[in-house]
Formats: structure tokens, sequence, C-alpha cells
């Protein structure tokens, strides 16, 4: 064979017949597709008849004596979402001269509201309201019980 003729068969041999040439590459396979995902569930619903049940936020407040107490302006809750408390807007005119005191949830009585008309009624009287220290965001809170008497709302730590 002629060294021209060695050499053109040495390069039909292409890169495998050099030992220093990576090998060819393996076609890789496709990654299998992802699983489709489940849908969520469907949320669980409760049908709450109209006349069964209302908001309380701006609802007028009164006393067993019909006296205006204010309006519900916010409800507290506890760190596990237990309602405890409500934050009422009493006295003044227009919010003029008005403070909010906190009330023991179980002092409301919601017998009433069948229509937003209809009021809340509390049973503390006027004075005892009055005598409420006012209500501060981020300051311990003083909730008026129904029994009249002053107490501090605990949270567990």
């Amino acid at each position: 064979m002629s060294a021209g003729a060695a050499l053109s068969a040495e390069n039909d041999k292409g890169p495998q017949a050099d030992g220093n040439a990576p090998p060819p590459a393996q076609p890789q396979s496709p990654a299998p597709p992802a699983a489709p995902k489940e849908p969520a569930p469907p949320p669980s619903v409760t049908i709450i008849g109209a006349r069964e049940a209302h908001g309380v936020l701006g609802r007028e407040v009164r006393s067993a004596a019909n006296e205006n107490m204010g309006r519900i302006v916010d409800v507290i809750v506890d760190r596990t979402g237990v309602v405890r408390a409500a934050v009422i807007d009493f006295g003044g005119f227009l919010g003029v001269g008005s403070r909010r005191i906190v009330v023991d949830w179980s002092a409301l009585h919601f017998g009433r509201v069948a229509n937003k008309s209809d009021s809340i009624t509390l049973e503390l009287t006027k004075e005892q309201v009055m005598a409420a220290p006012e209500y501060k965001e981020d300051t311990p809170i003083v909730v008026l019980g129904a029994t009249g008497s002053l107490k501090p709302l605990q949270f567990d730590p």
C-alpha cells in the first residue's frame, strides 16, 4: 500500500481510530413525563340562611334599658381564632369625642339581628361602660365583663 493510500485509509477511520479521541456521545433517553398534579379538593361549603346570621361590624349596640352604647368597630380574637371581645366606639357625636372600649363577647346578645337596622344588646349600663378604660392598640387590653368587672384578657404564652 502506498503512503497516500495508507493515509487515506487512516482518515477514513475517523476520530475513533485515534486513541485520544473521546468516545461518541450516547443518545440520552428523554426524561419521563412528570405525573399530572392532582387537582385540589373542592372547599367545603356551608349555606347559612339570610335570617340566620349577619355581620356585626358597624352594628349599633344598645343597653338593656335601650340606651345607645355605640357601634361595634372591631372584634378581638385570641391566637386560636376564638372571638374573645368586641371593640365598641362609645360616646361622642359623628366620631368627635368618642372613645373605644372593649367588652367581653359573652356580654353581647344577638337575638334581634335579623335586619341590618337591628341592634345588639349589651349586658352593661352606660355608667359601667363610661368607667371602662379606653382601648388603644399595642397596649394591654382591658375587657369589661358581663358582670361589670374589669379584667385583663389573658393569652397563654
